[in-house]
């Protein structure tokens, strides 16, 4: 990805903080030479070394998957920036927040991984819930997915929050866009100034 050095985060754990916040993500692999997509939650081993997650076994995109590189991106808040929001010249543009993370996948089919890996994903899910769903997966559930891991190699973390422009400015876009509705994004901005 493109970053120039005023968007460029690399501390590592802000990018994991951002990654286990924004963990919907898109796996971008190729397929018969082809790239494919496919958008899915994750899971972040505890070291950090891993990424975690599950396909349907009808998804083709498992089949070439064992051993191959792929990349995996994460966004985060987002909206369009207005230059009648400035008070000095300047011309339209998006802020954002991305992740991308580059690695080497595997597959995998036990019934006990894909267990834990789908227990794991529903707990943080539905821990959000008053009163949480609890699984109980039949084995038959279980075979029709497939697990994915995928060893982190790269780690690229992009958050262009108008840190080039004037401080007056940025503070300018922070209220449009709170006023406009995008509070993420506006908190964003706040937390990683020029």
């Amino acid at each position: 990805m493109y970053i120039p050095a005023q968007f460029a985060i690399s501390d590592r754990a802000e990018i994991f903080a951002f990654i286990e916040a924004n963990a919907f993500g898109q796996l971008i692999s190729t397929v018969d030479n082809r790239l494919f997509v496919t958008h899915l939650p994750f899971l972040v081993s505890g070291d950090r070394t891993r990424l975690f997650g599950h396909v349907a076994r009808q998804n083709p995109q498992h089949l070439d998957l064992d051993g191959q590189e792929i990349l995996v991106t994460f966004e985060g808040p987002h909206d369009y920036i207005s230059p009648s929001w400035y008070g000095s010249p300047g011309v339209p543009t998006w802020n954002y927040q991305a992740v991308h993370v580059y690695g080497k996948c595997a597959v995998f089919n036990e019934p006990g991984r894909l267990a834990e890996l789908v227990g794991r994903l529903t707990e943080k899910y539905e821990s959000a819930f008053e009163v949480p769903w609890r699984p109980e997966y039949k084995a038959t559930m279980l075979g029709a997915i497939v697990g994915i891991e995928i060893l982190i190699g790269e780690v690229q973390g992009k958050f262009k929050l108008s840190q080039n422009r004037p401080d007056n400015d940025r503070l300018a876009v922070i209220k449009a866009l709170e006023e406009n509705g995008s509070t993420k994004l506006a908190a964003a901005m706040k937390v990683h100034k020029s």
